[in-house]
């Protein structure tokens, strides 16, 4: 209830704010609110869940590193071989180092150490263990933040401006 998406004018995700912050802006017109939960702040003005802002804010673009937690978060500490959701991962070259596989986002995913061991140093198709989903690198900062607020049924409404940003 009281986090509410930031867009862009340009109705990209821009950031999470508070819903304070978020009635100041539509209060001081720098703001509109494009999706409310049917909640009131006060009398009639309704509690924003998703605003826009009126003018367009260039955002310049932020790296995110790849990191063990960043991957296990994309990856939604699974298995992408059989769907293992527990302790214990590894994480996976889809391509293996020693054949020239990188350490980059789209070359690997998080592995329970039994398929990790069974794959060896083969790939995924040699091995003949198919990836659930294609690793890629998540397209903004923002990602991490609005699928931890999207699990589950919290925050429906922004599910329609983030399609893509997660998964």
């Amino acid at each position: 209830m009281s986090k509410v998406l930031v867009l862009n004018a340009s109705y990209e995700p821009l950031n999470i704010t508070s819903w304070r912050r978020a009635v100041v802006l539509i209060i001081k017109g720098k703001a509109e609110t494009v999706e409310h939960n049917g909640l009131a702040v006060y009398a009639n003005f309704p509690l924003p869940t998703v605003i826009r802002l009126r003018h367009y804010v260039r955002i310049p673009y932020k790296d995110i590193p790849l990191t063990r937690r960043n991957l296990l978060y994309r990856d939604n500490h699974t298995c992408q071989y059989c769907g293992y959701a527990g302790d214990g991962l590894t994480l996976d070259h889809v391509v293996p180092r020693s054949r020239g596989g990188k350490e980059v986002w789209e070359n690997m995913v998080s592995a329970c150490v039994r398929c990790n061991v069974k794959k060896g140093n083969r790939t995924p198709k040699e091995a003949r263990m198919p990836l659930r989903i294609t690793p890629r690198k998540p397209h903004s900062s923002l990602y991490f933040e609005i699928a931890r607020h999207t699990r589950g049924d919290a925050h429906q409404e922004w599910r329609k401006y983030v399609i893509g940003l997660t998964r």
